[in-house]
C-alpha cells in the first residue's frame, strides 16, 4: 500500500493534469477555429466531441471500477487525456474539424473515466485517513487549469504554433502520469464477485427520480454545469467575437474565470458550513446571473472582463454542493448521487451545440441568455438542497408539567 502522503499528492496530480489539459486547448481556442476554418456554428459541432465523450467515460466508469477497482479506470482516462490533446493539436495543423473532434472525444472519455475513478479513490483515501481530500481534489483540478490558461495565455501571445504548444504540455502531462500512478493503489472500489446463489435477489425499487427533492437538485446541476461549460467552450470566443478583444486577452479573460473558480472552491468549504447548503447555492445562482448579464450587456470590454470573476465565483460552488446534497440519504445516496451526475453532464452535452447554434444567430453574446434562463430556475430550486429533516421515532408523549395552584 503507497505511503498516505504519496498517494495524496499522486491523486492531485492527476486531478491537476486534466485541468492543464483542458485548458491549454481552451484558451487555444480562437486559433484552433481559425486553423479549421470553422464557422461558429461548426466549432459548436467539434466541441460536441467533448461532451459525448465525457457522458460516455461518466456513464462506463462505475461498471468497470466495480469490476477491476479504481487504478485502471485513472490509468487508461489519464492516458487518454494526454492522447486526445495530442490529437487535437495535429489536428489544428492540418486543418481537419474531425480530427479536432475526434482529440475532443478522447479528453472527454479520459476524463469522465477519470473524473469517477479519482473521487473514488478520493473518498476511500479520505475514510481511511481521516482528513479531507474532496474538496482539495476538486480545487487541483480548477488550478490545473489556471496554469495552463497562464501557460496559454503567454504562447498566444508571442503567436506559438498551437500544434508545438499543445504537444509539449501532453509531454508535461505524460510526465506526471508516469510519476503519480506507482502511488495508486490497486483494487480499490472493486467488488468481490460472488458465487451464484449466495445472495437472494434484490427487491426492485422505484427510481429515485420519483424524489421531486432530487429533481429539484437535478435541476441545480444542470444548470450550474450548464453556467460552467459555457464559460469553458465559449468565453475566449465570446470575448474575441463578442467584444472586440484580441486572441490574447480572451484567453487572459477565461484565466480569470479559472481564478474565481479556483477561490471559490478552495474558500467554500467554510461558507457552507456556516450559511448551509440552500443559501450557498441560491446565491450563487444570482452571483452567476448578475455576472453572466453584465458579461451580455457590458458597454466596454474591461466590464465584460471584470464581470467573468462573478460568473466565475457563482459557477464554482454549484456542482459539489449540489452533488453533496444529492447525497443526503442513508440508503441510496450513492444512486441519487449518479442520477444527478449525470444530469449535470446532459448540460455538457446538449450545451456546445445549443449554444453555438444560438451564436450562429444571434451572436455568442445573446446566447448565453439560454444560461441565465437556467439560472433562474435554479436558484428557486436550491431550497431543496436544505438537509432533511431527522424523523424523531415515535414513543410516549412527555408529560405535562404540573399546574401551579
Amino acid at each position: 500500500m503507497p505511503d498516505p502522503n504519496r498517494r495524496r499528492l499522486s491523486l492531485f496530480s492527476l486531478t491537476l493534469l486534466v485541468g492543464l489539459g483542458m485548458s491549454s486547448w481552451i484558451t487555444r481556442t480562437p486559433d484552433v477555429r481559425d486553423a479549421l476554418g470553422a464557422s461558429t456554428a461548426g466549432m459548436g459541432l467539434v466541441l460536441f466531441g467533448l461532451s459525448v465523450g465525457s457522458m460516455t467515460g461518466v456513464l462506463s466508469a462505475g461498471p468497470v471500477v466495480r469490476r477491476r477497482g479504481a487504478r485502471p479506470v485513472i490509468l487508461v482516462g489519464s492516458l487518454l487525456v494526454v492522447a486526445g490533446v495530442v490529437v487535437i493539436g495535429l489536428a489544428a495543423a492540418a486543418g481537419l474539424a474531425a480530427g479536432a473532434f475526434a482529440g475532443l472525444l478522447l479528453v472527454g472519455l479520459g476524463g469522465g473515466l477519470g473524473e469517477i475513478g479519482l473521487n473514488i479513490e478520493g473518498a476511500a483515501l479520505e475514510v481511511e485517513s481521516g482528513r479531507p481530500v474532496l474538496p482539495a481534489l476538486h480545487g487541483s483540478f480548477s488550478l490545473g487549469t489556471v496554469v495552463g490558461a497562464l501557460v496559454g495565455i503567454a504562447l498566444t501571445a508571442l503567436d506559438f504554433p498551437v500544434v508545438w504548444h499543445l504537444l509539449a504540455m501532453a509531454a508535461v502531462m505524460a510526465a506526471l502520469v508516469a510519476w503519480a500512478m506507482p502511488g495508486i493503489p490497486a483494487g480499490t472500489g472493486r467488488e468481490e464477485v460472488r458465487e451464484a446463489g449466495e445472495s437472494a435477489p434484490r427487491e426492485r425499487r422505484p427510481s429515485v427520480w420519483r424524489d421531486g427533492r432530487l429533481v429539484l437538485i437535478g435541476v441545480v446541476v444542470l444548470a450550474m454545469a450548464f453556467a460552467e461549460g459555457a464559460a469553458n467552450d465559449w468565453l475566449p470566443l465570446l470575448m474575441v467575437d463578442g467584444h472586440g478583444m484580441s486572441a490574447t486577452h480572451g484567453s487572459l479573460v477565461y484565466a480569470g474565470f479559472a481564478a474565481a473558480m479556483t477561490v471559490g472552491r478552495f474558500a467554500g468549504g467554510p461558507v457552507v458550513e456556516r450559511f448551509g447548503r440552500a443559501a450557498v447555492l441560491s446565491v450563487s445562482a444570482v452571483c452567476a446571473i448578475a455576472g453572466i448579464l453584465a458579461v451580455v450587456f457590458a458597454p466596454s470590454p474591461v466590464v465584460a472582463g471584470v464581470a467573468v470573476a462573478l460568473w466565475g465565483l457563482g459557477a464554482s460552488l454549484g456542482f459539489p454542493v449540489a452533488i453533496s446534497a444529492a447525497g443526503d440519504d442513508p440508503e441510496r445516496g450513492a444512486e441519487r448521487v449518479s442520477a444527478v451526475a449525470t444530469s449535470g453532464y446532459l448540460a455538457f452535452l446538449v450545451g456546445p451545440p445549443l449554444l453555438g447554434f444560438l451564436g450562429e444567430h444571434l451572436g455568442l453574446r445573446l446566447a448565453m441568455l439560454a444560461v441565465v434562463v437556467l439560472l433562474v430556475a435554479a436558484a428557486f430550486a436550491a431550497r431543496a438542497a436544505a438537509p432533511r429533516p431527522r424523523v424523531t421515532p415515535p414513543g410516549p408523549p412527555a408529560p405535562r408539567p404540573a399546574r401551579a395552584r
